[in-house]
């Protein structure tokens, strides 16, 4: 939490008691070794085995769905695990890494003595590049295969690495029970394990009982914890709630199966139904996060599937805010590439990956979680594995979903657009009001920077965050929200969107939004989207006084675009820019015009250096241009984009108009 005083107390205010006093609660647990205490007296196990929890698919109906391409593509993956190498985040394969190279203290220490772990910054620059192959991902990779051939080699790799984790990480030890949810995330790929694995030659009894006591461990670490999952208010909480929902069922003779069941399915429900709006979008303002809630759902719901676990069914509350999510997702689904716009967060996660797609292709979670929740279909593929996994059918209804239209997303000829108009319930985690992320046969044109790295030193510290790297307009230098931490953002305000229909037979659809987040400066922004009926886009931008500023300082005023690394071209007009790209799909355009303002600048950055400008501007800082230029498509990866500023001073109004030129 900040330190000073009166940011302490803006955050009071604006994030609400409940949370940082949890918050708080938390704190005082570390400081006063109640965690310590709470961990020796939990009861553990001796000798136990795993319940079987859930419903495989058979290898033939596997194997039809992933066809011959897809089953070498899947070996070909589990294979360079087996030769100990893991795709972190969808990336390229690197080392598996498992040990903690250096002596193990009680994972509290390293929650209040940052120093512990500094001193192993040279293995790794973000705590997540350590937590993220000790989440066990992987391991649904080599069941995966191991159903597909029974191949045994699969099951050994599986064992080997999981022998090596126990002894490198002694419960409670070392920085990988730090977080909660690491600790549940590597639970859950347990107990799949366990049962994906029960019959192979190398799961002997004995190796069936030190896993049971390892899910029995990582269990007991998250009931004392649940103070800060609940103060996050976000993707923790539903984590290690499934979790411990999944603990209890897996363990039905542990003395305390019964109250992780009670307090997992309790706290999963009051988290979806308090995280998920009445629009249903997720509390994170994250598709990447918002994608991972419906994993956890969809993982809990194939435990309910079973008969002997009916008892439990989703309340009323919590079904009507999962399929509001399920709407909202889709809604922002580009159907040609499986993608979405890379709204907000983006930590690489995909929990269970039961897919042969890549990281980017939302659909294998939507497709399951159209059938298992409205009883619908989508076009079905190679993505449909993940429902078999899900124990979802494929064939659950001949009725086609129906996708409820966001009121912020624009369709055009070939193209549609989703323009950011949040009015928010809960801390956003970008400032990112008015961006606007535009599609064109599948091609993201207009893009967000995504994330890259949360924990890295400047400028890497979380610095996509800001507006200044968004589709948007920014107001001398400003960024829209005050940051107040790595990952909080205070003052946050909301945009608002004109539900008045176009008019113009010119125009297939419009919408037009506006926002008071610059009030301070002395301006609102207003933003009109429309989709020509020619196949091109228009955005125009007024920037309009709030009161008269004649006499005043000039405002700095600026419009940003992220677009692909294309070969490009550039012409400076007066006032205003004509910049043309070479797309795989043909030649795209972008003109920009202003009005209002005599002194106009404009410039373009690729991967963070200045490669075109014109015009006289005020220099950007060192910093800020070393964030432009770049998008991270998944954490810890970020690759080559243009980065379009076009800057202008002002006392008066100011219009900006871009306009998007596609071939017909």
């Amino acid at each position: 939490m900040p330190t000073s005083p009166g940011v302490a107390l803006k955050a009071l205010h604006q994030l609400g008691i409940q949370p940082v006093l949890l918050n708080a609660l938390y704190r005082l647990g570390l400081a006063s070794g109640h965690y310590r205490r709470a961990e020796r007296r939990e009861q553990r196990i001796e000798n136990s085995s795993l319940r079987q929890l859930f419903d495989l698919p058979e290898r033939e109906e596997l194997l039809a769905v992933l066809g011959e391409v897809g089953k070498v593509a899947l070996l070909a993956e589990a294979d360079e695990i087996v030769a100990g190498k893991v795709r972190l985040f969808g990336a390229e394969p690197v080392e598996l890494q498992l040990a903690f190279l250096g002596p193990l203290a009680h994972w509290t220490a390293y929650e209040t003595d940052s120093s512990l772990l500094s001193a192993h910054s040279s293995l790794f620059s973000d705590i997540k590049l350590l937590w993220e192959p000790a989440r066990f991902g992987w391991t649904f990779s080599l069941g995966r295969a191991f159903l597909v051939t029974g191949d045994e080699k699969y099951a050994e790799a599986f064992w080997r690495n999981f022998e090596l984790f126990a002894v490198s990480n002694p419960p409670y030890l070392g920085p990988n029970w730090t977080s909660g949810q690491e600790a549940a995330l590597r639970l859950m790929a347990f107990v799949w394990a366990g049962q994906i694995f029960l019959n192979a030659s190398s799961s002997t009894p004995e190796r069936n009982a030190t896993l049971a006591r390892a899910v029995s461990s990582h269990a007991s670490r998250l009931p004392a914890t649940l103070v800060y999952a609940r103060s996050q208010q976000n993707n923790h909480l539903l984590v290690e709630a499934a979790g411990l929902f999944t603990a209890g069922l897996a363990l039905p003779d542990h003395p305390n199966a019964a109250r992780w069941c009670k307090l997992g399915w309790k706290w999963l429900n009051e988290g979806l139904q308090s995280q998920i709006d009445s629009t249903g979008e997720y509390a994170q303002h994250s598709s990447n996060y918002h994608r991972l809630m419906l994993q956890v759902v969809l993982w809990t719901n194939s435990l309910l599937r079973r008969n002997d676990f009916s008892r439990y069914s989703w309340p009323l509350r919590t079904k009507e805010a999962i399929l509001r999510s399920i709407h909202w997702l889709l809604s922002i689904l580009d159907a040609g590439s499986g993608r979405t716009p890379n709204l907000g967060a983006n930590d690489g996660a995909y929990i269970f990956p039961l897919t042969i797609c890549p990281f980017s292709d939302y659909r294998p979670v939507l497709n399951a979680a159209v059938r298992a929740f409205l009883d619908r279909d989508l076009p079905g593929g190679p993505w449909d594995e993940m429902s078999l996994w899900f124990a979802v059918p494929l064939e659950n209804s001949t009725r086609v979903a129906e996708i409820r239209q966001l009121g912020d997303k624009v369709y055009g000829k070939d193209s549609w657009a989703y323009l950011r108009t949040a009015q928010f319930t809960s801390r956003p985690s970008h400032a990112d009001q008015l961006h606007l992320d535009l599609w064109w046969r599948g091609l993201n044109i207009a893009q967000d920077a995504g994330t890259y790295l949360y924990n890295s030193d400047p400028p890497w510290d979380n610095s996509l965050t800001t507006a200044l790297v968004h589709n948007t307009v920014t107001v001398n230098g400003c960024d829209q929200f005050r940051r107040a931490g790595r990952f909080l953002y205070l003052d946050w305000f909301d945009a608002f969107r004109d539900g008045s229909q176009a008019t113009d037979p010119a125009i297939l659809q419009r919408i037009c939004s506006w926002h008071l987040g610059y009030r301070r400066q002395g301006f609102r922004h207003e933003r009109t989207v429309r989709a020509c009926t020619d196949g091109n886009w228009q955005i125009q931008d007024d920037m309009l006084p709030l009161r008269n500023r004649g006499g005043k300082k000039p405002n700095i005023l600026r419009l940003h675009w992220l677009l692909p690394d294309w070969e490009w071209s550039m012409e400076s007009g007066h006032p205003g820019m004509a910049l043309r790209l070479l797309s795989p799909s043909g030649p795209v355009g972008l003109d920009i015009h202003v009005t209002g303002a005599e002194a106009v600048s404009v410039d373009l950055v690729r991967a963070g250096v200045m490669v075109y400008e014109s015009g006289r501007r005020d220099r950007s800082a060192p910093m800020e241009t070393a964030i432009r230029g770049w998008t991270s498509p998944t954490y810890a990866v970020k690759i080559p984009a243009l980065s379009v500023v076009v800057e202008v001073k002002s006392t008066f109004a100011v219009q900006f108009t871009s306009e998007f030129i596609f071939p017909r």
